[in-house]
């Protein structure tokens, strides 16, 4: 069995196609947003990794989100760029436009199918939804041949009223039928189940592909995903780290090393570039400023990780014993280059090559080098960790607010006081403030230097390296009228790094106030 895209042509039925959809649905997590150039840097990066379509964004969202898609499609080469669109002439108009300088474009549609979405959420009934489908569908198709329809909250649709559903939006031109597990809520089993009934039941469904997109709210995302797979979805809907709404959706990496370390079971093939997903993991988190739990499959830091004696024996004797995938495959380096106090530019240049560091500008470059000197005046050896943390801080795009310079006076006797300077949109500012106990001074600080209403809703401080000489990793959230953000900072100085944190995460704050909701669809 094959079928004919009008993207990808003849797509073997052991292809599975990969649509990231991280700038998309992953950036609709609370406490992550992206600005114009991370998103290109993000998309030129998954580009890169080999996915096969890149969900850029909702252009009818806001005029942010139109930019951004726009950007992307007339600026990166290879996957189809893709915009989401609810099923309404506006939507797929600003999709249309959006995704019009790309070489190969697509609109995805999409409208609620189950009852409880179509009595409370569109409050329309079954037969509207119908003619929504077809309309949406003929409409998408007037900007590319290349038309992804989805049925929002499939797994609680009714089965019979899906296969409705798929049929209408096959024969109103959809080459992609995505159903998805919007609230996480279906097993491994349905989801198979799912996908053979449509495929045996619906007319036309040999002529399209059909797509499955899980969420994880119960812990199933890559369960359900790799059981629709065998139930015959030929292209996975999943995002970077796994995030996305709520709980997140389905992590890429896990789902592509799953088909990859099982291909005896599965027999599927993808064309992702593994080595490359730790780097990419890493650009996630040093964009979003949050990072993956230790324990996380495949890229936490502790995913090849080895303590208890018995597993190291075994590890020692023969890597198979409790490794089922070599950590090179995804991207972890074993190199023994040593960086210290007499370690060149070269060297710096060689080690961030080998830490999967190939894309940063020479600004970049000469700014993190410059904090590794002054880093390695402190400590005897300087680790890949710390090197990862200090290029991660530079080569964030700070925008408006950015640090230059934080001096603190403090002790037993006296109130901690600091003096801080700061430039907001080039402007130099500084301030002095006094707080209970050194952070507290320096968030009091950087308030009066940037005014703003946003509070603290947690602060976190963990060490990169091990020693007493380790940079410090902090994290910062702030709420600011219902918006999350995160911001993380490192610096052998744990009051500076909270410092760098706290602007990192005002500088995310206000990206997401430009960010906009559509209105609900309604009858």
């Amino acid at each position: 069995m094959s079928f004919q895209h009008p993207s990808f042509g003849h797509v073997a039925d052991n292809r599975v196609i990969i649509f990231d959809t991280t700038l998309r649905d992953g950036e609709q997590s609370p406490g992550f947003s992206m600005n114009l150039g991370e998103k290109l840097r993000m998309a030129h990066a998954l580009a890169a990794l080999g996915v096969d379509v890149i969900e850029a964004g909702f252009p009818a969202a806001s005029e942010g989100d139109f930019e951004s898609v726009k950007q992307i499609a007339d600026n990166v080469d290879g996957p189809v760029i893709c915009g989401l669109a609810r099923s309404a002439a506006k939507d797929i108009e600003a999709a249309g436009r959006a995704i019009k300088g790309a070489r190969r474009g697509r609109i995805h549609n999409f409208i609620s199918t189950s009852p409880l979405h179509m009595k409370y959420k569109l409050r329309m009934e079954p037969e509207r939804v119908l003619e929504l489908i077809a309309f949406g569908n003929k409409e998408s198709r007037r900007y590319t041949d290349d038309v992804e329809w989805s049925a929002e909250d499939g797994s609680r649709t009714d089965p019979d009223f899906l296969c409705r559903c798929v049929e209408t939006a096959i024969a109103n031109g959809a080459t992609t039928i995505n159903i998805p597990d919007t609230v996480g809520f279906a097993t491994p089993d349905e989801m198979e189940r799912i996908f053979n009934m449509l495929r045996e039941r619906v007319p036309g469904a040999d002529q399209v592909i059909f797509s499955t997109h899980n969420h994880n709210d119960l812990g199933l995302a890559v369960g359900n995903t790799l059981a629709a797979v065998e139930g015959g979805a030929r292209q996975i809907e999943c995002t970077i780290n796994g995030i996305g709404e709520r709980a997140g959706n389905a992590a890429l990496e896990e789902v592509v090393m799953a088909l990859r370390t099982r291909h005896d079971r599965y027999g599927m093939e993808t064309g992702i570039e593994t080595p490359r997903l730790l780097g990419m993991s890493r650009l996630l988190a040093t964009i979003t400023g949050f990072d993956v739990q230790p324990n996380k499959a495949i890229v936490g830091r502790n995913a090849f990780a080895h303590e208890s004696g018995i597993h190291q024996d075994g590890i020692l004797k023969h890597a198979g014993t409790y490794e089922i995938m070599t950590p090179e495959s995804v991207g972890w380096t074993s190199t023994s280059l040593v960086l210290g106090k007499h370690s060149g530019r070269a060297a710096f240049r060689d080690k961030l090559k080998a830490l999967g560091y190939d894309d940063l500008t020479e600004e970049t470059v000469n700014a993190a080098f410059q904090r590794f000197k002054t880093l390695a005046d402190h400590k005897k050896i300087v680790f890949d960790e710390d090197v990862r943390a200090l290029v991660d801080d530079e080569s964030r795009d700070h925008e408006r607010v950015r640090l230059t310079s934080l001096e603190l006076k403090g002790g037993t006797q006296h109130a901690a006081q600091v003096v801080l300077d700061i430039e907001v949109d080039g402007e130099a500012r500084h301030v002095s403030a006094t707080g209970n106990g050194p952070v507290d001074a320096v968030f009091r600080a950087i308030g009066e230097a940037f005014p703003h209403q946003a509070t603290l809703a947690l602060f976190s401080v963990a060490n990169v390296t091990e020693g007493t000489d380790a940079q410090a990793r902090t994290t910062v959230r702030l709420q600011e009228g219902g918006r999350l953000v995160d911001g993380q900072g490192s610096d052998p100085d744990t009051v500076v790094s909270a410092a760098r944190a706290y602007i990192h995460a005002l500088n995310k704050l206000l990206v997401k106030r430009l960010r906009g909701e559509p209105e609900e669809m309604s009858a």
